[in-house]
């Protein structure tokens, strides 16, 4: 596995190698989550909310805006009175379906052979 070259006028801190590039943009404690939870639907904010019911207010407002800077994540507002506003991913976001797929089939073999619940006391989601 090679480097990626560095593109003329990169930035100091390019990073070279694809994982880190991925990782840079879909890495951290949510965005894979709200990837994945936005994979086969489109939702509104307290909709992802429910489904993440760990991450404040602030973090998911934080991590969707980059998301959507990175390009994977497209905002629709439409304009009702309470605004409405829509969470979906972008061409470039379903591109990471196979991706996200293999993330959860890995963390349930993980799981599996640790003799633990997804999200209980000795997993990694606790």
């Amino acid at each position: 596995m090679g480097t990626v070259p560095v593109p003329q006028g990169a930035p100091p801190n390019w990073a070279a190698c694809p994982v880190e590039i991925t990782l840079d943009v879909i890495g951290g404690r949510w965005k894979g989550v709200i990837l994945y939870h936005l994979m086969n639907r489109t939702l509104r904010f307290n909709a992802l909310r429910r489904a993440l019911p760990n991450i404040t207010q602030r973090m998911l407002t934080l991590q969707l805006r980059e998301l959507e800077r990175d390009g994977l994540v497209r905002r629709t507002v439409y304009a009702e009175v309470p605004p409405k506003v829509e969470y979906d991913l972008t061409e470039h976001g379903r591109s990471l379906t196979p991706l996200l797929h293999a993330m959860h089939d890995w963390g349930m073999q993980w799981v599996a052979t640790r003799g633990v619940e997804p999200g209980s006391e000795g997993s990694a989601a606790a």
